[in-house]
């Protein structure tokens, strides 16, 4: 962490208003109309990018298995085996890993909007282009490329809405953004399902099919973006003179803002040394295990339960679509209490138990294990955005919150994914997966544990900062 004197700094950041009054302060409804006028432009939008990134992200689990009873699926006609095919998912990890710190800082040199827009048409083409691969080794390649362009969507749109929104408001909104994954891999499955259909139709398999039909809305909606995603408040010219002042104002001491100057090699140091983050990375490691298993061996997991090619495809629908309305109303219920902390620890808790529970029941028990896949699946998506939230309401320095985000899930969500690849073994279908379940289930144990412990440190930081006194002081978030 940084010395003491600098964290007090920090923690002080005046700004020529007293930080505790602003906090404080009721929201006006001005202010109510400029959020309410910005949601409409900038959450819908933020989360059709995101549902198409995830889309495409992720279909390669619905093109394993479709229509593998007739041998026209993925594995069959590139000559995969299941070891490869877990090396194809891997690498997309490394690139997401290695690529989302230099996409966070493109972000803010190039614009917002500029830039999403290029990383949307390359993922689309990418995907369009798995549509016309033959071996491992052309997979595996396309999938590194992917990893490439769709490693700064996320951390860039949650360091993009720190750009509009208050701490306390966004948590909420990186729900909607990050629960349109759910959407996706609930819309996936439907997708697949009634693309399985056009088996052979001029003469591609359905998994081909697949990857070209997903990959054109990306393209197509890169130019959209282009166009219509808002950068930053003082640019918006679909505000009024008045509103865009007032959507200015209103973030006067947090947020980064459009126009600050960039990050410096020291606001960098400050944030890589600020151990307390770590913790953060940690916990938000644990998370992305069950996360990146779920996105990617779901299918694999419902064939598993009795269901059968297309109707696996089908079965996938329910867990994501439930977890969209957990994930919802848990982040809504977060920011209300200021409670990210302890609501993030208790769905990873209701999350292991659903894993738990699956890994202790009979392989045959299968009605049981497909609810508690619902439950693991609820428990393991509702505790992303409150997380994400609480690390952004907790990093003061406005220069420094994209490195943050972006370490938060380049050096903790990556690896953790990476792992994720891995513990659905194969040979272990049979069994009902019980080294998937127990690693995510002792995974969101250790997430539970890891949000109490980060809300104790806290509760302990901020009585040592309000013994110090002073009306510019910066208390952590919960």
């Amino acid at each position: 962490m940084a010395d003491n004197k600098s964290m007090v700094d920090i923690e002080k950041e005046d700004v020529g208003a007293s930080v505790a009054q602003y906090e404080n302060a009721p929201i006006t409804d001005a202010e109510k109309a400029v959020r309410w006028k910005q949601d409409k432009r900038i959450v819908p939008l933020s989360a059709g990018i995101y549902f198409l990134c995830y889309l495409d992200r992720s279909n390669i689990g619905n093109a394993k298995i479709m229509n593998a009873t007739t041998g026209d699926d993925l594995m069959t006609q590139t000559g995969m085996t299941n070891y490869q095919y877990t090396i194809s998912l891997m690498i997309f990890l490394v690139a997401y890993g290695l690529f989302e710190v230099p996409s966070n800082i493109l972000l803010k040199k190039l614009r917002p909007s500029r830039w999403i827009a290029f990383l949307m048409f390359s993922w689309g083409a990418l995907t369009i282009g798995l549509g016309g691969v033959h071996t491992y080794a052309s997979v595996t390649v396309v999938r590194f490329l992917l990893g490439v362009f769709e490693a700064g969507l996320f951390p860039g749109l949650v360091y993009y809405l720190t750009f509009w929104y208050k701490t306390e408001e966004r948590s909420i909104r990186v729900a909607f953004i990050l629960a349109s994954a759910t959407l996706a891999g609930a819309f996936g499955g439907a997708i697949a399902y009634g693309i399985g259909h056009m088996n052979r139709a001029g003469g591609l398999s359905a998994w081909r099919w697949l990857f070209i039909i997903e990959g054109i809305p990306s393209c197509l909606s890169a130019f959209l973006v282009w166009f219509l995603l808002p950068d930053y408040p003082e640019d918006a010219k679909w505000l009024t003179t008045q509103e865009r002042d007032l959507a200015v104002q209103r973030l006067h001491i947090e947020g980064s803002k459009g126009h600050h100057k960039s990050m410096t090699w020291e606001d960098a140091k400050a944030t890589l040394v600020d151990w307390r983050l770590w913790g953060h990375y940690i916990v938000y490691f644990g998370i992305s295990t069950p996360f990146s298993s779920l996105s990617l061996f779901t299918p694999s997991i419902t064939a598993g339960l009795g269901y059968q090619d297309l109707r696996a495809q089908l079965m996938t629908v329910p867990p994501y679509a439930i977890a969209y309305v957990v994930s919802i109303l848990t982040s809504w219920s977060a920011d209300h209490f200021n409670a990210r902390g302890l609501h993030s620890a208790a769905l990873a808790t209701i999350g292991a138990i659903g894993f738990l529970a699956s890994a202790v029941l009979p392989a045959d028990a299968y009605a049981p294990r497909y609810g508690c896949l619902i439950v693991a699946a609820s428990g393991a998506f509702a505790c992303i955005p409150p997380l994400l939230g609480w690390l952004s309401s907790n990093i003061f320095s406005t220069a420094s919150v994209g490195l943050a985000i972006a370490l938060n899930i380049g050096l903790g969500g990556a690896p953790g994914q990476i792992v994720g690849v891995w513990i659905y073994k194969a040979d272990e279908a049979k069994r009902g997966y019980p080294t998937g379940h127990w690693t995510n289930a002792a995974l969101l144990f250790l997430v539970a544990v890891g949000c109490v412990g980060l809300r104790l440190y806290y509760a302990a930081r901020n009585r040592r900062i309000l013994s110090v006194g002073g009306e510019e002081m910066r208390l952590f978030k919960y």
